[in-house]
């Protein structure tokens, strides 16, 4: 156990000025707290903050962090206040403490609402304070490397589960690649322990097998160096065993095909020696082609700067090599934390460094779009575990973004106003389709429009969680804005055919009733189909309950399937005008049926399924069948022609084609003339002399459709041609 003059005595070394009190009763004060308690391995509990000061102490950072590593337990574990810490340590450190305290208790599997809600409690904490994260990492660790005392197996490997899905990836975010390492490792060992036997066996045998191997090549290196003129220093660095598993399942590779299990490091003065040392180096050996990286001039989004080569170097042998600065190579090492090391003279403006972290800030709009805390989880994950491409604005601002991102992840990347008005893209300059997946070095430039607004589709195609995240934030939000419109017409109609006035009082005094908090949530969950809208009626005037059923009596037992005849036949002899329908967005709470494609000109019926809106269906479809005992579920529709003229639709034909050629193009030329155009087409069976099939086609109205149909009628490769009903 570290001493407590000891842990004093480090934090001085690199720090003179540290605040040696302080760390003195924080000590004292968390012995005490702790008291008698004790860990899994039989230590003393205050072991554990003891040994998270110290790991921390090796990153040289500040006196509030270690006196906050010292303190981070004491507020869940032995009930000290926030309060009493900020009266006897001062502000700062309570709020530090305040940030790591309650969130050690993040269950991956037995609850993750839980694991999610805590999460995203951590985000908020960090990004006001990026030491919360570093105590928060250097907590993990030690956790970690104490997992095997530990008795239950599928508790270890929980634990290992949440810090390679969770804490690993913050820890490489934050570009701290040591602690990043030494984590996977050790969750690597728990949760595929013969996995790492198997790799550890190899490069152990490696080792003894080229024991002067790896000393010859760095003799060489700096003597080649040398030789032109540069002084440096050149190092070797063995792949962990988890890095070099996980290559091999990516790429699909065993291990002796590895070529970059070893790699060199060459520190140099200056930026201007890195590009020397890569001419010197290129100059000796011969380049392995495609192996090039300057992460100097586009730096990683956690700030990590070095050049990458791949040469066939000394001895013949194929290796990697890494060039980089004194400065670069501590950021590598240590990443955020190198920004909170001890420097003399400079204790400014620490308190904004969470801030600069362009990540940090995506994920924080993440978390202002998503609805639930699961979805914030899953859009965090997507944005912390993809490797990255690089591109360029018009500008030559640069983008990193996931592999495999689309123009529309780049323009949200840019701005979210630019990815909610994005019609379009040039790639490189020219025009390509938003679904196109970007290559590093693409220039992309976003074309928007301003009335426009995110499509639904996105979602599909989109892999950054921001885009993810605002794309889904939309479609929630409009969606539920058309369930309240449609339960507000709903709740007009049902009140209007029993002659009651629809109030805005009466639905506030039964608001109670339903556990609705306002008005429109009450008309949302009538447009879902949650709540009906006569039970509404009857709820605020409860009289009319009482006609309903006197009349019942009279009348004696309704037949539901005469009901729903009756109401079909008023709807095909155009009884009275229906709620309209506006605007529609695919998959929102009013949408077309596939059955039966309806069209503006149409007779038109709702049906109401519960959770998800109205599905508009033909007077004739075939499909209402299913629903004539259900009259409840009949909803009085029409068009909107304000609204709906302004819209594309789309409707389906079935044909036959003579099979000749010039036949297809002539079914297109027709369909082109006459206006449309076709979204879809299906070859449904096909024989020697004909072929039948489906084809969807863009149209405005049935007039419209009639039109197209009856000029196919008389193209001569058209065998026969009706609109289609199921």
């Amino acid at each position: 156990m570290i001493r407590q003059f000891e842990l004093v005595e480090r934090v001085k070394a690199y720090d003179p000025s540290a605040n040696e009190d302080l760390i003195n009763r924080a000590y004292v004060y968390a012995l005490k707290a702790h008291g008698s308690q004790m860990r899994a391995s039989g230590d003393p509990y205050f072991l554990h903050p003891l040994e998270v000061a110290g790991i921390l102490t090796g990153y040289r950072l500040d006196t509030a962090t270690i006196v906050t590593a010292l303190l981070h337990d004491v507020v869940e574990d032995t009930g000290v206040s926030i309060e009493e810490i900020g009266q006897i340590f001062g502000e700062e450190v309570a709020r530090l403490v305040d940030g790591v305290t309650k969130l050690t208790q993040i269950e991956l599997q037995s609850d993750h609402a839980k694991q999610a809600e805590n999460f995203r409690k951590l985000l908020l904490a960090m990004s006001e304070d990026i030491r919360v994260l570093l105590v928060k990492l250097a907590d993990r660790l030690h956790n970690m490397r104490t997992l095997h005392f530990i008795q239950k197996p599928e508790k270890r490997r929980r634990i290992a589960t949440e810090t390679m899905e969770i804490f690993s990836p913050l820890a490489e975010r934050i570009g701290m690649q040591e602690m990043k390492n030494e984590l996977d490792d050790l969750a690597f060992s728990q949760i595929n322990a013969e996995a790492r036997d198997s790799v550890l066996k190899r490069l152990n045998y490696l080792r003894d097998e080229r024991s002067t191997l790896i000393p010859g090549i760095i003799t060489e290196l700096e003597e080649t160096l040398s030789h032109g003129g540069l002084r440096a220093q050149v190092s070797g660095r063995e792949k962990t065993p988890y890095s070099i598993w996980r290559k091999m399942q990516f790429k699909d590779v065993p291990f002796e095909a590895m070529s970059d299990i070893m790699a060199f490091r060459i520190i140099v003065d200056r930026i201007e020696d890195c590009y020397i040392a890569l001419g010197i180096i290129h100059n000796a050996y011969p380049v392995v082609p495609g192996r090039f990286k300057d992460y100097i001039s586009v730096p990683k989004p956690n700030g990590y700067q070095s050049l990458h080569t791949g040469v066939i170097g000394p001895q013949k042998h194929r290796i990697e090599i890494q060039i980089r600065t004194t400065d670069m190579h501590d950021v590598a090492e240590n990443g955020v934390a190198a920004h909170w090391t001890y420097k003399a003279g400079d204790r400014a403006g620490k308190q904004t460094e969470g801030k600069q972290y362009r990540w940090l800030r995506e994920l924080l709009e993440i978390l202002e779009n998503a609805a639930e805390p699961e979805e914030f989880l899953e859009h965090t994950k997507l944005e912390m575990f993809q490797d990255q491409v690089f591109c360029f604005t018009p500008k030559g601002d640069l983008i990193s973004l996931p592999r495999d991102a689309t123009p529309v992840d780049f323009a949200y990347a840019v701005h979210t106003e630019v990815g909610d008005r994005c019609v379009g893209s040039k790639i490189n300059g020219r025009m390509m389709p938003l679904r196109t997946r970007l290559k590093n070095g693409d220039q992309v430039e976003v074309v928007t429009s301003k009335g426009h607004t995110p499509s639904p589709t996105w979602a599909a195609f989109v892999v950054t969680g921001k885009a993810q995240a605002r794309i889904r934030r939309f479609v929630r939000l409009k969606e539920l804005e058309q369930y309240r419109e449609l339960g507000r017409a709903m709740l007009e109609r049902a009140f209007l055919e029993e002659d009651y006035p629809l109030t805005e009082k009466g639905l506030k005094g039964i608001l109670r009733k339903y556990q609705e908090d306002t008005v429109e949530g009450l008309e949302a969950e009538v447009g879902m189909g949650h709540i009906p809208a006569r039970e509404v009626l009857e709820s605020v005037y409860p009289t009319a309950k009482k006609q309903k059923e006197s009349m019942a009596s009279r009348l004696g037992k309704i037949v539901p399937l005469g009901r729903a005849r009756a109401k079909r036949k008023a709807h095909a002899q155009g009884g009275r005008s229906g709620i309209p329908i506006q605007g529609l967005i695919p998959g929102m709470a009013v949408h077309y049926a596939g059955c039966c494609h309806p069209l503006p000109g149409d007779r038109i019926v709702g049906i109401i399924t519960t959770g998800k809106g109205v599905t508009i269906h033909t007077i004739d479809c075939d499909t209402l069948h299913k629903y004539e005992d259900e009259p409840d579920r009949w909803i009085d529709v029409s068009w909107d022609h304000a609204e709906t003229d302004k819209q594309i639709h789309v409707s389906r034909v079935n044909l036959t084609l003579l099979h000749v050629p010039g036949a297809l193009g002539e079914l297109s030329n027709v369909i082109a003339r006459g206006g449309g155009n076709i979204s879809n087409l299906k070859i449904v069976s096909r024989s020697p002399d004909f072929y039948e099939m489906l084809v969807d086609v863009e149209v405005n109205d049935v007039k419209h459709l009639s039109e197209i149909i009856a000029a196919l009628r008389a193209t001569p490769v058209i065998n026969a041609i009706e609109r289609a009903r199921g």
